[in-house]
């Protein structure tokens, strides 16, 4: 038996399963902005328009992606996590000069006729920064500082420059990424499990001291009780939800995206996919992002060295949680967060991202060993 390892063609399944997302996200964006649309603007086009052209800068994000060698991000890591860091600290700072101190939320960096949400930036950032370092410190994962502790401080300061925006969501789900992928690196679960302690005792703090936090969290638990005490937002995706049953009431027969259920576009866009495509579309949709997963850890089995394998499981992990966690808030299992359905909400910088990483996993794939056994005939 010998191995050879040579580039072979990126991963197809992969690509039309983005694709699919992707036009998904298209028709459903343009059902739920017609009346917004119109209403804003008078004319029913609007949001679709700039969804479209989001769509079309993120597959060239996508393409450029599958072009560039992934192995020349190792060198960017650094860079690159410095870089975000500083785009996070130039927005807060943008925002309260021109603001002042107690105007919120700073999330947004405005670039002439761009603006880029820059906890997007730094997401990808984190995730290219922390496979590039288990790649380098394999040998010294266990250690807890030679080992864990410098990325564990990289990352904190990435997180608490995002809840100071405030994005208190973003920041948790940056520390998650964090967690899967130094347990995957085969860091201690003890150190594991102590950073998650005391990130608790940190963080349950802070998230009481915004008003709008404590009523997510209170109204959350009211409403698994009495649905009157849950929020305005899950009160109208519970109706969306049970309108639409098995199988739906049709497309664009939603009730729902008359402005009755906020941000129906965006951070509550399953719901209105449940609404018109019924409870099916919500389980095929939930099956193609654990598809995007499997076919993710087909890819990085396969793949030739640490970074590509913790780079591609990374990128993954990112696009498989933001849309179970996007699920859990439409259908009140979590409480309710920003957090919007990855490729098929409406675009923004989080769009591009997530098909730049889609792009760069599609470019990992073309690197894969050919296993092959010489067989011996008696």
């Amino acid at each position: 038996m010998y191995i050879n390892i040579s580039s072979q063609k990126y991963d197809k399944p992969l690509l039309f399963i983005t694709i699919g997302l992707i036009f998904i996200g298209i028709v459903m964006v343009f059902s739920s902005t017609v009346d917004r649309s119109f209403n804003k603007f008078d004319y029913s086009t609007f949001y679709i328009s700039k969804h479209l052209i989001r769509v079309f800068i993120g597959a060239l994000a996508m393409i450029f992606g599958m072009m560039l060698d992934y192995n020349y991000l190792k060198r960017l890591a650094g860079p690159f996590l410095i870089f975000s860091i500083f785009l996070l600290l130039l927005t807060k700072i943008l925002y309260l000069a021109e603001n002042g101190i107690n105007s919120d939320p700073a999330r947004w960096l405005n670039i002439g006729i761009f603006s880029i949400q820059t906890s997007d930036i730094a997401r990808l950032s984190v995730i290219i920064y922390l496979a590039n370092y288990i790649d380098r410190k394999k040998d010294n994962i266990r250690d807890y500082i030679d080992g864990f502790l410098p990325p564990l401080l990289m990352v904190l300061i990435v997180m608490i420059l995002i809840i100071i925006q405030p994005d208190f969501s973003t920041a948790a789900m940056i520390g998650f990424i964090f967690l899967i992928m130094l347990f995957i690196g085969r860091a201690k679960f003890l150190h594991l499990v102590s950073t998650v302690f005391f990130g608790l005792i940190f963080l349950i703090p802070v998230m009481y001291f915004r008003e709008y936090r404590v009523y997510r969290i209170t109204s959350y638990f009211d409403g698994f009780f009495d649905l009157s005490k849950a929020s305005h937002q899950l009160q109208q995706s519970f109706y969306s939800l049970g309108n639409g049953g098995i199988n739906g009431v049709g497309l664009g027969s939603s009730s729902g995206k008359n402005l009755f259920l906020p941000e129906a576009h965006t951070d509550f866009i399953l719901s209105i996919i449940g609404e018109e495509g019924g409870y099916i579309s919500i389980l095929i949709i939930l099956t193609l992002y654990l598809s995007i997963f499997q076919r993710t850890i087909k890819i990085s089995k396969s793949c030739t060295d640490i970074f590509g394998i913790m780079l591609s499981i990374g990128l993954s992990i990112q696009i498989l949680s933001y849309a179970f966690l996007h699920a859990g808030v439409v259908t009140g299992l979590v409480p309710t967060t920003g957090i919007q359905i990855p490729l098929i909400s409406f675009g923004g910088s989080g769009l591009i991202i997530n098909l730049f990483s889609i792009g760069i996993i599609l470019n990992i794939s073309q690197n894969k060993k050919k296993i092959r056994r010489n067989r011996s005939f008696i």
